[in-house]
């Protein structure tokens, strides 16, 4: 039994730390939302982020970081991506040496370009970071509904001891060297996904979306692959894979935020209306800066730009992706 950490009481910080109860581990949930802390340990449950989850006792909910942090196995950092940085600075004087800690949050760092295990390891050079990225809606895994995941960190033995301590009959892990790409993957298939909602918004069909998705994750794999991911990467789970369900899902707020979008909300409205952080909204301005620095060509992601940031209608930025000069398409 390994004692761990799950900094980040959101739904999928819970839905983690109901599957390491269930692996057997002794789990520390911790937030730094009072109420949400006081409704977990009364009620159990979140009903707006986990509908019909409940977590057991044994997690114990706190909102110490303290006390979530120290004398534990294993950290996961699952806090949106917007906080990121924030937490761990707080946390960077509670950790040990060799502290490894997951991260599970999605995103790019708008204003450094970092990916979230370069701010991490910034703020914590103490700690041995890694990360956990796949198709694996929070709905689902709190469920126990069967899940396929990929741990990608620098140490192999980092990588599988992670995917020891998760591994289950409901939640399979492969593990990978990959994390760079793993993180642009996990990152850049919210903004796809958010281009794909504004589709649905817009009443266009299968081939739209399918179209975005292919054309998609050749984006994602152009800059990942510029910035030293392997394609094999961006053809496995943490690629294709999550951007399928992303792309895909009612589950996904990036979708449904897209969705509302290409109904002519504002992103900030949109945003509002789930209830929950958009993380695509955050990587959207990034991915743009990665692309400058890497000398990319990414025009989805910049069309989705154009549509959050600067007043494009959402019909016009389809038309120019379609009426873009032609190309091959390898």
């Amino acid at each position: 039994m390994a004692s761990a950490g799950v900094i980040g009481a959101g739904s999928w910080g819970s839905a983690l730390a109901l599957l390491l109860h269930h692996n057997g581990h002794r789990v520390t949930l911790w937030s730094a939302l009072e109420d949400e802390v006081e409704l977990l340990r009364t009620k159990r449950e979140n009903p707006d982020k986990l509908p019909g989850v409940k977590l057991p006792e044994e997690i114990e909910v706190t909102s110490d970081l303290k006390r979530g942090v120290t004398d534990q196995d294993i950290l996961v950092l699952a806090v949106p991506s917007p906080f990121v940085r924030s937490t761990a600075h707080q946390m960077k004087t509670l950790i040990r040496d060799g502290q490894i800690i997951v991260n599970v949050a999605k995103g790019i760092e708008e204003k450094t370009l970092m990916t979230l295990s370069q701010v991490i390891e910034e703020e914590i050079p103490l700690a041995e970071v890694a990360v956990m990225s796949g198709p694996s809606h929070a709905e689902e895994v709190g469920k126990g509904l069967p899940t396929t995941i990929v741990v990608g960190a620098r140490e192999q033995k980092t990588a599988e001891y992670i995917q020891h301590l998760f591994m289950s009959e409901v939640f399979r892990v492969y593990t990978s060297a990959d994390v760079t790409g793993i993180e642009l993957g996990a990152a850049l298939k919210n903004v796809v996904a958010l281009a794909a909602g504004i589709a649905d918004g817009l009443g266009y069909g299968d081939n739209t979306k399918a179209a975005l998705i292919t054309r998609g994750i050749a984006e994602i794999a152009r800059l990942g692959i510029a910035m030293g991911g392997k394609m094999e990467t961006f053809a496995g789970l943490s690629g294709i894979g999550d951007l399928i369900v992303t792309c895909a899902s009612m589950h996904s707020r990036n979708r449904r935020a897209g969705i509302l979008i290409g109904k002519g909300y504002s992103y900030e409205e949109a945003m509002t209306e789930v209830k929950m952080v958009v993380e695509g909204v955050y990587s959207a301005k990034a991915a743009l800066g990665l692309a400058e620095k890497y000398h990319v060509d990414l025009p989805i992601i910049t069309e989705v730009n154009e549509v959050l940031f600067h007043n494009k209608r959402a019909d016009e930025a389809v038309k120019e992706l379609m009426l873009r000069d032609g190309k091959s398409e390898n």
